[in-house]
């Protein structure tokens, strides 16, 4: 195990955290780019035909309106995380390829999601490259905190709001596969839980800390 970081510094022979967030930004940035790239361009000679083909292409357009939120979100979370992690060890980065690999393919999945027919099985494609983005976000947490590279200064609610956050985005995803063999519908899962949750953490913030005798309504060290 790493010896836990004392200072602001980054300790001597640890893999500073800024290079691997740029090489993450650029390969999160081209899959959003990619996304783009793959849309359809509407054509006609009049009004009518224009819009008659946009409308014949509102699916993938929707496809990539949900995967752009998609990725932003994540890109979002791993920004927030990785402002608390000083060091980067071997596994770490390994588990953070893990998480920029699903962000790659997602592009691909929307393409395949996007498709006629087979919706269900489309459907659990696209789920399984999200789960395995968040497989690997949660991988990424449980190394730095295992191997003790957060700053000294991380609130330990501020590492678990952030596991917390994807595992709500997961469990979207998860529990959305047994309604899509129901009704399309199936995609509002994916927008409810992570907001729900985010509506929670306002709702619990407003009411203050609990009293526990710790800072920050931190109990136990663990936070809520």
């Amino acid at each position: 195990m790493m010896p836990a970081m004392t200072d602001r510094e980054v300790p001597e022979g640890a893999v500073s955290t800024e290079r691997l967030v740029f090489f993450s930004d650029a390969v999160v940035a081209i899959a959003m780019t990619l996304l783009a790239l793959e849309l359809p361009v509407p054509t006609g000679a009049t009004n009518a035909e224009f819009l008659h083909t946009l409308g014949e292409h509102r699916g993938e357009y929707l496809a990539f309106g949900i995967s752009f939120l998609v990725i932003a979100t994540y890109w979002r979370a791993h920004h927030r995380l990785f402002a608390h992690i000083a060091a980067v060890s071997k596994a770490l980065m390994m588990y953070n390829l893990l998480w920029l690999f699903a962000q790659v393919v997602t592009p691909f999945a929307t393409e395949v999601i996007a498709g006629d027919g087979a919706f269900e099985a489309r459907f659990l494609f696209y789920v399984a490259v999200q789960l395995l983005a968040g497989v690997g976000f949660q991988l990424i947490t449980w190394e730095a905190r295992r191997s003790a590279l957060l700053w000294p200064d991380t609130s330990p609610r501020a590492i678990t709001e952030s596991i917390h956050r994807s595992a709500a985005q997961s469990l979207g995803f998860l529990v959305s596969v047994p309604i899509a063999f129901f009704t399309h519908w199936a995609y509002a899962c994916w927008a409810v839980f992570p907001h729900g949750y985010y509506l929670y953490t306002l709702a619990r913030d407003r009411r203050g800390p609990r009293r526990t005798g710790t800072p920050d309504g931190v109990s136990g060290g663990t936070g809520t």
